[in-house]
């Protein structure tokens, strides 16, 4: 052979080799990431997830991929939206509640990891929380009963003159609907009333608040739920222009300018989810993975808002506070 053709022949096989060893390259795990709001509300979800998912050695578009799904609020667009990652053969979905049940619906065999504030085992997502079997497990808020009473007495603390107390219900989300019972009860113990209103759209929040000042209610109680949530800013508008403090689910809100806040904390939870999917992808198997209650707890309030209500903020509430905006 001519020194010529050997180095041509070469060269050839060697173009070759970063071809094959990219065809022999393992593909990269995709997590799909559903849920039933839009996108933007919750944009601050991701850097958590990712963050967990960091703990187990996964770096998003290095070694892991994420596709996400929004249904903005359209709970009928979740099984299409299932549908359409099971059909790329995602590693692993991760979702709130509502979307979790469509993956549910749409696979027994991909793993799901969900974050919700319903009873998974009512729901049906998972058979116990110490040992849920299948294809599901979590992050649940559900049980935090605790939690709930909390905020009626801290808004009783700020409100004391307040004898009636609204409450607004997403008859939609199971677990606000969990929340009014607890609700009751804590009122009950503390002489007050309760007022609850059920609203499905955004089109009703602000006959809600016309009818709670109607009815005599000198404060709010916002239940949890993904659409309120969505809703934010509307309804600590609405919170302002009919001069009713209220107390929130979240910290989101008062970070838009609500009153206060009490809650587990919303960027642990998919923190601890992200932890559970990047386990999962490294070979845990998920029927032996515990369904997860959150462990961080964040009580925010907003001065400049307390000022606005004209509402001094008490000591005990400011010096338990984890975040104070002024």
């Amino acid at each position: 052979m001519q020194r010529r053709e050997f180095i041509t022949l070469l060269g050839g096989t060697a173009a070759g080799w970063p071809l094959a060893a990219h065809a022999q390259r393992p593909a990269m795990p995709v997590i799909g990431f559903l849920r039933s709001t839009p996108a933007a509300p919750f944009a601050h979800l991701l850097p958590a997830f990712r963050e967990g998912l960091n703990e187990e050695g996964l770096v998003e578009d290095h070694n892991v991929a994420i596709e996400q799904r929004y249904a903005d609020n359209r709970p009928d667009r979740l099984p299409e939206l299932a549908d359409d990652l099971v059909r790329r053969k995602v590693s692993v979905i991760v979702g709130n509640g509502a979307a979790a049940t469509a993956a549910r619906a749409a696979t027994a065999t991909i793993p799901i990891v969900f974050v919700t504030g319903d009873d998974p085992v009512r729901s049906g997502l998972v058979v116990s929380l110490g040992r849920p079997g299948g294809n599901l497990t979590g992050v649940t808020f559900f049980g935090l009963a605790n939690l709930t009473s909390k905020r009626l007495e801290m808004l009783h603390e700020l409100v004391p003159k307040a004898e009636v107390i609204a409450v607004l219900i997403d008859p939609t989300y199971a677990g606000s609907e969990a929340d009014l019972p607890i609700v009751e009860a804590a009122a009950s113990a503390l002489g007050l009333r309760t007022l609850a209103t059920r609203v499905r759209s955004e089109g009703e929040f602000d006959a809600a608040f016309a009818g709670f000042v109607q009815a005599g209610a000198r404060a709010v109680l916002v239940s949890g739920s993904p659409f309120f949530t969505s809703q934010r800013w509307s309804l600590v508008a609405l919170s302002a222009r009919y001069a009713l403090p209220a107390m929130y689910p979240q910290r989101d809100y008062v970070a838009a300018g609500g009153l206060i806040s009490h809650a587990a904390s919303f960027t642990g939870a998919y923190r601890q989810a992200g932890v559970y999917a990047g386990r999962i992808l490294k070979g845990a198997r998920v029927s032996e993975l515990p369904v997860l209650q959150p462990t961080t707890f964040e009580l925010a309030v907003n001065l400049k808002t307390a000022k606005a209500f004209g509402l001094p903020m008490p000591p005990s509430i400011l010096l338990r506070a984890d975040e104070v905006i002024e």
